[in-house]
């Protein structure tokens, strides 16, 4: 098929299928169309065919039909993008090889780098000064060509008169991990945007860190050696015709109305908690309340930005601590594959640049630029860290600003930037000692700062304890899972793709405002937690303005389940329930029996620190008594506790204390000293 009859046949594909696309597209403004390929294939085999051969020459041809059909003047450099090419044209990025070369090919992977946008002349005019000739130049390499001589036989020194600009980006594409084998090294390949496809709309698909599928052609890019040469080896770009995401946050989630309507339906559902608690995690058993603040921390609070400038996070941090093999991991991993937009890392695997961001020298513009870590490439998603206590000191550091002010900060190399980081972040740890201690402080259980426990709003212990029935009812559960591997289909009363637009249609449309009867609740409960253990100097405070602001956003989160724009009293009840649970589990004081918020912050809690005021007055008396230059017997001390009710033990421990906070010394083994 000759040119001519390329552009006819394009012309009547058009004015069958498109027309109505094509003046919408116009009257816009807009300089592209998308096609469906297989609407072209299905009208002519042979000219499909000739535009995954030779795609350059075809594509052209389509470009020169749609400006047949009598546009505006303005609108007539139009570009022709092809999305649902056949599978037979995809290939893995390292799978690309010479014979693919000026092939049109789907290729999928994740942005790893991304330059700026910035203008590539396509032609330029020259004018010979001899003979006023206009010399035309394509300029299709990355050096900028200049005519080598004129008809009049002039050679060299001609004037620019006029040079051609696009718009033009170029990206890093890295392979996706989930479709590597084994150990295999991800590969990347460097891609090449013009045109509407780096306009404001289209450059939010390919943000660093996001799953994108293109279509391009594969062309063969010259490598300048050393004296200014060429070498015989030659590096490969992909000229994109079309872009699509894979995988995208809340906000880019398309739903249709006949979905919406479904959505709808199924709020009114007096079930909706229980279905969808039911479809959350399907696969594992039991954990009922965890799965309910898990669904919570789908949906989430409302991020609000004050007229002061700022802004209290709407995103409910979570951490699991809890025994080895009690389904922390597989909650973890199904919570990434239900989430709209997710990534998941692990512990020891994980790095304080690879959670935030890192500086890496940039190939293309020279200098440095900024990748992005995990918590930043998750923004508007959920991000999931396994093995939390597995991680160094320095890199869980790195954490604190992601979690709470929910921004990265990067002071390094010349850059300094802010990146957003609006990420809601799902932990899993183990404790110290392989299993959990109900007895003792979470914070002297696994080697987490006081600071980062004091970020998550909900921390939930795990606990394998052994019950007979309960035992028997999980292991029929697990072994009937192995039997039957389809076992689970149709138990999930919500799948997994209406589950994901659910949370999209509720965090999308969804802004509930507290009513005051929520606030009422919320307030008196704060009021009477706050006050329920005044008793002497040294009273323990069970709850801190923290937990009040989980609260608010635990009960946004039950109010958009429900598609709700109000806060109600029932909402308010539920976000209790939750946070009273977590800190009757882990925050409460074995010696008084009531809740110790300290006991969670990791510090004193209020029955320690009185204890510990008391063995100083004590040390204080008997220093009197003995003489100011003279030691004090621990014996000394150990008989007077005695008397005063405090156990031997507890005596050991805070004198241990205050010898390492520098209160004391001991200047010989059995006696003490004050400093």
């Amino acid at each position: 098929m000759d040119a001519s009859q390329q552009i006819n046949a394009f012309q009547e594909f058009f004015e069958l299928n498109y027309q109505a696309e094509i003046l919408e597209t116009t009257r816009k403004g807009e300089t592209h169309l998308t096609i469906d390929f297989k609407k072209l294939s299905e009208f002519s085999p042979e000219i499909s065919e000739q535009i995954l051969d030779d795609p350059i020459e075809a594509l052209k041809a389509a470009q020169i039909a749609i400006e047949q059909l009598n546009l505006q003047e303005s609108q007539k450099e139009f570009h022709i993008r092809l999305k649902n090419i056949p599978e037979s044209q995809r290939v893995d990025i390292r799978d690309i090889r010479s014979n693919h070369i000026s092939k049109l090919l789907e290729i999928r992977g994740i942005v790893r780098q991304k330059s700026d946008v910035r203008p590539q002349v396509t032609s330029a005019k020259f004018e010979c000064p001899a003979c006023n000739n206009i010399i035309p130049i394509l300029q299709v390499e990355q050096k900028f060509r200049e005519p080598s001589r004129c008809g009049c036989g002039r050679k060299g020194k001609f004037y620019l008169i006029d040079k051609e600009l696009v718009d033009a980006q170029k990206i890093v594409l890295e392979e996706s991990p989930d479709e590597l084998d084994g150990g295999e090294q991800p590969k990347r390949i460097s891609i090449f945007l013009k045109n509407d496809l780096v306009s404001p709309i289209s450059e939010k698909k390919t943000n660093p860190g996001s799953k994108i599928l293109i279509t391009g052609v594969v062309n063969e890019v010259p490598i300048p050696s050393r004296d200014g040469g060429k070498l015989t080896r030659f590096d490969l770009l992909v000229d994109v015709n079309y872009v699509e995401p894979m995988q995208e946050d809340f906000s880019q989630i398309d739903v249709n109305p006949q979905e919406v309507k479904k959505i709808k339906e199924l709020s009114k559902n007096p079930r909706i908690y229980d279905m969808l608690i039911q479809s959350l995690a399907p696969s594992i058993y039991g954990y009922e309340l965890v799965k309910q603040a898990l669904l919570f921390q789908l949906f989430g609070g409302n991020r609000k930005v004050r007229s002061d400038g700022v802004a209290t996070r709407g995103d409910t941090h979570i951490l699991l601590v809890g025994d080895p093999g009690a389904g922390k991991s597989q909650l973890l991993t199904r919570m990434s594959k239900i989430a709209p937009k997710a990534r998941f890392v692990s512990g020891k695997g994980a790095s304080g640049a690879g959670l935030t961001a890192s500086v890496v020298k940039d190939e293309f513009l020279g200098g440095w630029a900024l990748e992005a870590g995990a918590l930043v490439l998750a923004n508007k998603g959920l991000c999931m860290i396994d093995e939390l206590d597995k991680m160094t000191k320095e890199d869980r550091s790195a954490m604190h600003e992601a979690l709470e002010q929910q921004t990265v900060t990067i002071n390094k190399a010349n850059i300094q930037a802010t990146l957003r980081s609006e990420t809601t972040v799902l932990a899993a740890a183990n404790p110290k000692y392989g299993r959990f201690d109900p007895f003792e402080t979470i914070p002297k259980q696994i080697d987490l700062p006081s600071t980062l426990l004091n970020r998550f709003d909900l921390i939930f212990p795990i606990r394998d304890i052994p019950h007979k029935d309960r035992d028997g009812d999980m292991a029929k559960f697990i072994l009937s899972l192995h039997k039957n591997i389809d076992l689970l289909k149709g138990k999930e009363e919500i799948d997994s793709d209406l589950f994901k637009k659910y949370i999209s249609y509720a965090k999308q449309r969804v802004r509930p405002v507290l009513t005051d009867e929520a606030i009422e609740e919320i307030q008196n409960y704060y009021v009477n937690m706050r006050n329920s253990s005044q008793e002497g100097e040294y009273s323990a405070i069970p709850i801190s303005p923290r937990q009040l602001e989980a609260l608010i956003r635990l009960a946004e989160a039950s109010a958009k389940i429900r598609l709700s724009d109000k806060v109600t009293i029932i909402d308010a009840k539920k976000a209790i329930d939750l946070v009273h649970h977590c800190l009757s589990q882990i925050g409460l004081d074995p010696s008084t029996g009531k809740i110790d918020i300290d006991r969670i912050s990791g510090g004193t809690t209020a029955s320690e620190r009185s204890s510990m005021h008391l063995i100083k007055e004590i040390i204080s008396e008997l220093e009197k008594e003995i003489g100011g230059d003279q030691p004090i017997p621990v014996d000394e001390i150990m008989r007077v506790c005695k008397q005063k009710g405090i156990s031997e033990e507890k005596v050991n421990e805070i004198i241990e204390k205050l010898n390492r906070t520098g209160d004391i010394f001991t200047p010989r083994p059995g006696f003490i000293k004050k400093m």
